[in-house]
């Protein structure tokens, strides 16, 4: 079986997370991607976290995985001759440089298209290619914060915090980005035209609030940090253990409230009782958790969750990373795989999301080291000589 995206070539000209990882979502399921980096230095992702022994960081040998790297200067008008040669030959072209980069050097939608009329091209930027914001720069920071989900986390006496991963905003924007190039191939497919497909970091988090916009316009309502309980529903929360462990219990309705209050011993407060609805555990909140807190506190954290599936309540354990390496959903799901890397031995990294049964996508490879595939894409795609070659790479344009 080969994979859903075979026959797709991707060029990666981005940097750090929000493009390159549209670019391996579409590798994991049989792209083949160029990831084009400066020469002598390489994407900046290489040193971004934690080091490992071939000098790359854990954050590159997961999250490039299954690319082949190349380097070129795209400063260098050679090397913007090459990066041509490459967009003809390809069907989707990613980058996340800010808004006029390309076209300072020269190129841009316009000059890609022409050679390419099928080209997709995706641009994820800090704001989006327009608006009075389209200049400023972005991370997923400031992604996640001027999108709305930095204000809402947090507990309601501190300041707003980082919602689990400052790098939200890339992954989601990398992900919608995915969405797009997909949709986008498809209408290429249909009309030979390709297209562009634009994203702001801020917009995919901005997406994702549920009713936020909604309940904002209609009522005026503006939702402040809540901590670990969430709007709209109660108790909707995390609790914790006897052993100094913590749970995550959702009671999204009238009825599942009902069963955990008998499993409490509390039966009577449910029903016809002082918290039976929805609205009545919300105009007491402190009392409802309060009252589940008392009751977790007296059980491990594992007795809980089987007490709680007993009552077809739900409930699952708040895991730290070192708890899902031991986890049996974990193992038989297969979401953490190993992958053996020449330059640093076996390494456990996340597995392909989604899961598609027919044609399953795969991490055969992890990141690349700098310039690696150079003689293969230079010389074997594009058939320049061994003389050219060395040419350029003396100049320093690869």
């Amino acid at each position: 079986m080969t994979g859903p995206m075979e026959g797709v070539r991707v060029l990666d000209i981005a940097t750090y997370i929000a493009a390159p990882y549209c670019a391996t979502v579409l590798g994991e399921f049989g792209a083949e991607v160029i990831k084009v980096e400066q020469p002598g230095v390489g994407d900046p992702c290489r040193r971004l976290g934690t080091v490992s022994e071939c000098g790359d960081t854990l954050v590159w040998m997961s999250e490039a995985r299954n690319k082949t790297s190349v380097t070129l200067n795209l400063k260098d008008p050679r090397g913007q001759e090459i990066l041509k040669r490459l967009i003809a030959d390809c069907d989707v072209l990613c980058e996340n440089f800010r808004p006029g980069t390309l076209e300072g050097w020269g190129m841009g939608w316009d000059v890609f298209k022409a050679i390419n009329p099928r080209l997709v091209m995706l641009r994820v930027s800090g704001y989006g290619q327009t608006g009075p914001y389209k200049d400023k720069p972005g991370f997923g920071r400031i992604g996640n914060a001027y999108g709305g989900i930095s204000f809402l986390s947090g507990d309601p006496d501190r300041p707003p915090a980082t919602p689990g991963s400052a790098t939200l905003a890339d992954y989601m924007s990398g992900l919608y980005g995915a969405l797009g190039v997909l949709m986008a191939l498809r209408s290429a497919e249909a009309t030979g035209v390709g297209q562009v497909i634009d994203i702001g970091l801020y917009e995919p988090i901005f997406r994702i609030l549920d009713e936020l916009a909604p309940a904002y316009d209609k009522t005026g309502f503006i939702r402040q940090r809540m901590g670990a309980p969430t709007v709209n529903v109660c108790p909707h929360s995390h609790y914790p253990t006897k052993d100094g462990r913590w749970v995550a219990i959702a009671c999204t309705n009238d009825k599942i409230y009902a069963r955990l209050a008998d499993l409490m011993g509390h039966g009577a407060v449910a029903g016809d009782g002082k918290y039976g609805t929805i609205q009545q555990r919300e105009a007491d909140r402190d009392g409802v958790d309060g009252m589940v807190t008392d009751w977790t506190l007296q059980f491990d954290q594992q007795e809980i969750v089987t007490l709680c599936e007993g009552a077809s309540v739900p409930c699952g354990i708040v895991a730290a990373i070192d708890e899902l390496f031991e986890e049996a959903q974990y193992a038989a799901r297969e979401n953490i795989v190993r992958v053996k890397d020449p330059r640093i031995g076996d390494l456990a990294v996340p597995n392909v999301v989604p899961r598609l049964d027919g044609t399953p996508g795969s991490v055969d490879t992890l990141g690349p080291a700098l310039g690696a595939g150079n003689d293969e894409i230079y010389g074997g795609m594009l058939g320049l000589s061994e003389d050219e070659l060395t040419a350029l790479r003396e100049a320093a344009v690869i």
